[in-house]
């Protein structure tokens, strides 16, 4: 199985339902050590998304909509998780130039996301960021993909080790971001960042899924 650009436009829609039923729980999460915003300005971006994808005639590869969803997010989520987020999507945007992707190709996609990530935002696991869910998310894709995975595998894969990663923050002291002015206080709570990866990344799953 392949994933293509029905899959991608797929993901985009999927994952702006899921921030939209989620954005009650990352506005609290991000609430409680952020500026409380972080659901609220993802649901706008990714209803943009939508809107953009309506009014566009239809991308011709994966890439295409990555690159649009990227423009979108950066244009109209504001505080850091726009930049951050546009910047994921579009460095996956350039090394997913393909109609299809077959496993390697998901692999190069999730890379080039976290590549964007941590260029942006100088972040390293271990910090209490969305880092703590892409690294082992990518991690796991590339273990998968080398073990001889399918596509929809490598992405199932990615989907719960992104998962884990964001659960694993709740303990973590933060040292980026806005949360680290909390010092200490930050420990105890799970990171807003990391969730909705969890959560998009669960979209770009089960939109395979659905493709089956």
């Amino acid at each position: 199985m392949t994933l293509d650009v029905a899959w991608a436009d797929r993901w985009a829609r999927l994952s702006a339902e899921r921030i939209a039923a989620a954005k009650g729980e990352l506005t609290e999460l991000d609430r409680q050590i952020g500026d409380g915003d972080h659901g609220e300005n993802l649901d706008r971006g990714f209803r943009a998304v939508v809107a953009k994808l309506d009014a566009s005639e239809r991308p011709e590869q994966v890439g295409d909509v990555l690159k649009l969803v990227a423009t979108t997010l950066m244009s109209s989520v504001g505080g850091a998780s726009g930049p951050l987020y546009g910047t994921a999507y579009l460095r996956a945007a350039k090394v997913t130039g393909l109609p299809e992707l077959d496993p390697q190709g998901v692999v190069a996609l999730l890379e080039g996301a976290l590549e964007g990530i941590s260029a942006r935002g100088k972040a390293v696991p271990g910090e209490k960021t969305m880092v703590d869910a892409w690294q082992p998310a990518v991690d796991s894709a590339e273990s998968a993909a080398e073990s001889g995975a399918s596509t929809a595998e490598v992405l199932a894969a990615a989907a719960r080790a992104a998962r884990a990663g964001a659960e694993a923050t709740v303990p973590l002291v933060a040292t980026k971001g806005r949360a680290s002015y909390l010092g200490e206080r930050s420990a105890g709570h799970q990171d807003p960042g990391a969730t909705s990866t969890a959560i998009l990344l669960e979209a770009a799953r089960d939109a395979a899924d659905e493709a089956r």
